[in-house]
């Protein structure tokens, strides 16, 4: 088996089980007590993870340059990053709602470059010009790394919305989950402090602020799993936040390498300014002004379909410097 029949082989064979993979989880999910199915995801995910690598690597080889210089490739790198960093926020948070929110954008990533894409958009072809430098690794995979890793994070608080059922929930602690949570005393929260008050795995307390009718319709296994998922959407953006800053100023070097200007407002470098503007300022609500639970979970959201503008959004135009990569 050639290299490029290797290919078309490990990119079906990534969506398939990745479509396997997110029914588990969702089944997971649903039916809680089938212990087996974790697992089964987290076998799943890893496949899936192997073989976007190997395809990478196959295409390394190939064409002779890291593979991310099309929309193919870029795509299937960022499959590999989110089925990466989904690995590490399970192992993190323990918990089946990680797949069950991570491996629909993975499965579809996958599906889109696998099974949409033409294929004169799927073979390798020699570098333009402007991708002829050492800065295309060192920019384009950070970046990408960045987009995934934000993406992952973003999607855990888009999981959080859902589990809360869009309530507002007060988490008492330190933003990363450690130390001890106080429950605020107000009648709601009273009435419910028997009831409503969930201690998660680092010993913390998430508290319903909102009446006792709409409170009681979240158990406290509900409670403690927005907790855990709150604290690691926020370890994981906490992550791909410097990678997305170290992917920004490497491309403001490129840019003076290749066009004699560190930054020229193309809509490319537009929008990768209002992606880490926007998760900049998650981080400061978090850090600074001590916010958790629903408020910074919103804007997460806004984040991920930012992260999508910036990534697909833009190129659809065709304008601006960075027209010719399509994806970059």
């Amino acid at each position: 088996m050639n290299l490029v029949a290797l290919q078309g082989y490990l990119d079906n064979v990534a969506f398939g089980v990745l479509f396997v993979t997110m029914l588990v989880y969702w089944v997971g999910v649903a039916f809680p007590k089938a212990s087996i199915l974790p697992t089964l995801g987290t076998a799943g995910m890893v496949i899936g993870n192997l073989c976007t690598a190997v395809l990478l690597a196959a295409r390394w080889i190939e064409a002779g340059y890291f593979p991310i210089s099309n929309l193919y490739e870029s795509l299937f790198f960022l499959v590999w990053t989110v089925t990466t960093m989904h690995l590490i926020a399970e192992n993190m948070s323990k918990s089946r709602w990680v797949g069950a929110v991570t491996s629909p954008v993975a499965m579809g990533i996958t599906a889109f470059a696998a099974l949409r894409l033409p294929d004169d958009m799927q073979k390798s072809a020699p570098l333009v010009p402007a991708l002829k430098s050492n800065w295309l690794m060192m920019h384009v995979s950070v970046m990408m790394l960045s987009y995934g890793t934000l993406m992952v994070g973003s999607m855990l608080a888009i999981g959080f919305l859902i589990v809360t059922r869009g309530q507002s929930i007060e988490l008492r602690g330190s933003s990363v989950g450690t130390g001890s949570y106080r429950i605020k005393k107000n009648p709601a929260a009273t009435a419910l402090a028997a009831t409503a008050a969930a201690p998660d795995s680092s010993g913390g307390t998430a508290v319903l602020t909102q009446p006792v009718a709409a409170a009681v319709e979240l158990s406290p296994q509900r409670l403690s799993l927005a907790d855990n998922l709150d604290n690691i959407s926020y370890r994981i953006i906490g992550l791909g936040f410097p990678l997305l800053t170290i992917g920004i100023i490497s491309g403001g070097v490129w840019a003076n390498e290749a066009w004699g200007s560190y930054w020229s407002w193309d809509p490319k470098e537009t929008w990768a300014l209002i992606t880490w503007l926007v998760f900049a300022a998650y981080l400061h609500s978090r850090i600074t002004k001590g916010w958790q639970g629903r408020r910074p979970a919103i804007l997460a959201t806004l984040g991920f379909f930012v992260v999508w503008v910036c990534y697909l959004g833009v190129n659809l135009l065709g304008k601006g410097l960075h027209s010719y990569g399509w994806f970059l």
